[in-house]
């Protein structure tokens, strides 16, 4: 295949994958069952990390990051405490997962190929997570105190009441569907990220 076909390729891919993380991070923000929201968002960005590379999946984490940003529950709890805040953990925290969990499967690829898109897929759900309970514990400070009477402590909150279970339903779900999906859609003999 010559370049502009790859990168044709590698375009409408990316805005394919873009379009169901768009309507999964919607629906994502209706459908919960307890206390989990059902975030299935961060399996197009593996999938792009993947079959696109580290550029691809960072711009459509910084997507994501968008829509998480407009959602009503970030401009109901989010922002009155702060906007700059907000903007910055919005937009860094699945750009930078998405980038990273790219690096991951090229360096795993050719070692264990189903391994390399497991280890992607758990990346971003960490990187992801980890960075959103870095950016609380510098930004959120006030919401977590003003929650956090019914546990030990805000970590506990902010470990168990906010991330707990849709930390865990992500990496469980991703590390299920990434593998499934990028045998199928990818072609091992022909990695499309160079």
């Amino acid at each position: 295949m010559d370049k502009t076909h790859l990168s044709i390729q590698k375009i409408t891919g990316t805005a394919l994958l873009g379009a169901i993380m768009i309507v999964l991070q919607v629906v994502g923000n209706f459908v919960t069952f307890g206390p989990v929201s059902i975030n299935l968002s961060l399996v197009p960005i593996a999938l792009c990390a993947i079959m696109y590379g580290p550029f691809a999946a960072a711009l459509l984490g910084l997507l994501s990051g968008v829509m998480v940003l407009f959602a009503p529950s970030t401009a109901a709890v989010f922002m009155p405490i702060s906007v700059w805040g907000t903007v910055l953990v919005c937009l860094l925290k699945c750009t930078i997962a998405g980038f990273l969990g790219s690096l991951v499967y090229k360096l795993l690829y050719k070692k264990n190929a189903i391994a390399s898109y497991v280890l992607c897929a758990m990346t971003i759900a960490i990187v992801n997570t980890g960075l959103f309970a870095v950016g609380c514990l510098i930004f959120f400070m006030p919401l977590l105190r003003e929650n956090s009477a019914t546990y030990a402590n805000v970590y506990a909150f902010l470990f168990l009441g906010m991330i707990g279970w849709n930390f865990i339903f992500e990496v469980i779900s991703a590390s299920i569907f990434v593998p499934i999906l990028a045998k199928i859609l990818h072609h091992p003999q022909e990695p499309l990220a160079k």
